[in-house]
């Protein structure tokens, strides 16, 4: 198996878990350039916000979009754009990947702009 596969693999696992609870998902995809994060409600099907290093008005200030300090910034918009639509829970996702570096970072950064999970 190589290593995409055992991540979806968990992936899948952790998505069954969330189900189960209930609660909004704050999903998080990396890839070596940029990062991406959705709030996903899974009973409807909806994406109800999303974040991304590849936005226009985020681009410009930032050097890399693939880096810690981009996640941080992506992390505290998800979180913004949350508070706006009155989502202040969610469940966190982390893709499979594992809690360090730009997944870590964004997730902090998402706690501090107001995010619980």
């Amino acid at each position: 198996m190589d290593k995409n596969l055992a991540r979806l693999r968990r992936a899948r696992k952790t998505r069954a878990r969330i189900a189960g609870q209930g609660k909004l998902r704050l999903c998080v995809f990396r890839s070596g350039k940029h990062i991406y994060a959705q709030i996903i409600d899974d009973s409807k099907g909806l994406v109800l916000t999303q974040a991304s290093s590849v936005e226009k008005e985020l681009r410009s200030s930032m050097k890399n979009g693939g880096n810690i300090d981009s996640a941080a910034m992506i992390g505290r918009r998800v979180a913004a754009k949350a508070i706006n639509l009155g989502i202040t829970e969610v469940a966190f996702d982390r893709s499979g990947y594992r809690y360090h570096g730009r997944v870590k970072a964004l997730a902090d950064a998402a706690r501090e702009g107001g995010l619980t999970f």
